[in-house]
């Protein structure tokens, strides 16, 4: 069923795997809240070199970390990680003992205290699955392309809401170029880090974008009649009242204002930012207008 632009579905079976497309289970970790939803999807997936776990979910559940065991399969090859937050990747260490399996992470995994056994690039092929360095949500953030068209966007689209962004480590910039990356491919099925399967996501994909879009041309808005802060501008722009949701939306103003300070777009002092006035009413040039 779809909510205005996201999509919702019911609460789904714990600690339980189901196919979620050829060859692929999803087991969905008891950790949900108002930013993972039902919780975090694990997905188990079969490739011509064995098994491979995406995101493991986090290290506190235990009947989903004996789900995933009890769908591994006779030949358990790998665990690949989307990005380093803990509801994705805190149970992989522990599966990686329990299982033998070696993990593997972004070129540029931020944690340094962690040891991976395989660092993943840009455009490398593992396990029949291409990798997209998709940074903005995660500094080392990585999507996983199959050749028949499924991708795991693990929190860069997510079906049931939009992704934070979350400076110092999320970038706005980036995250917005790495959707439009997402428009040019061929994909036809998204399978997210968390809510339901995404089909057809080329449409779904511009809504994410033109709402970026909006939400930027709203803090414009707002800067050219009244120099703010960051609180007062969220308070004004997404006008949430759960104190949870309304630091969400703090941290997406601060990322859509540091991309627009260097788009020099805005100025900042301090904690007062403005509009470049010198770039707001600058005439188009006939190539923009």
């Amino acid at each position: 069923m779809i909510n205005t632009m996201f999509y919702e579905e019911s609460v789904p079976e714990r600690a339980s795997g189901f196919q979620i497309a050829k060859g692929i289970t999803r087991i969905v970790a008891n950790n949900p809240s108002k930013m993972t939803y039902h919780g975090t999807n694990t997905y188990v997936v079969e490739t011509p070199d064995g098994t491979f776990v995406i995101d493991p979910g986090p290290s506190e559940d235990a009947a989903h970390m004996a789900a995933i065991i009890a769908n591994l399969g006779n030949n358990p090859a790998g665990i690949l990680i989307t990005h380093h937050h803990s509801d994705h990747f805190g149970a992989a260490p522990a599966l990686r003992e329990e299982a033998g399996m070696p993990i593997y992470v972004s070129g540029v995994f931020p944690d340094d205290a962690f040891e991976p056994d395989g660092l993943l690039e840009d455009g490398q092929v593992i396990a029949d699955l291409t990798v997209l360095h998709t940074p903005g949500h995660a500094s080392d953030h990585l999507c996983f392309a199959r050749s028949d068209g499924v991708l795991f966007t693990g929190d860069h689209v997510m079906s049931w809401n939009s992704s934070i962004v979350s400076p110092p480590d999320g970038n706005m910039s980036d995250f917005c170029e790495q959707l439009s990356r997402l428009l040019e491919r061929s994909d036809k099925t998204y399978l997210p880090g968390h809510g339901p399967r995404l089909d057809n996501p080329k449409a779904y994909v511009t809504r994410l974008l033109d709402n970026r879009k909006r939400r930027e041309a709203e803090i414009l808005a707002h800067l050219s009649m009244n120099p703010d802060t960051v609180v007062n501008i969220a308070t004004s722009v997404y006008k949430k009242t759960d104190p949870h949701i309304a630091r969400a939306a703090e941290r997406n103003v601060v990322a859509h204002l540091e991309k627009l300070l260097r788009e020099a777009r805005v100025v900042q002092d301090r904690d007062i930012w403005r509009a470049n006035t010198c770039l707001l009413y600058t005439s188009p040039s006939p190539r923009d207008s």
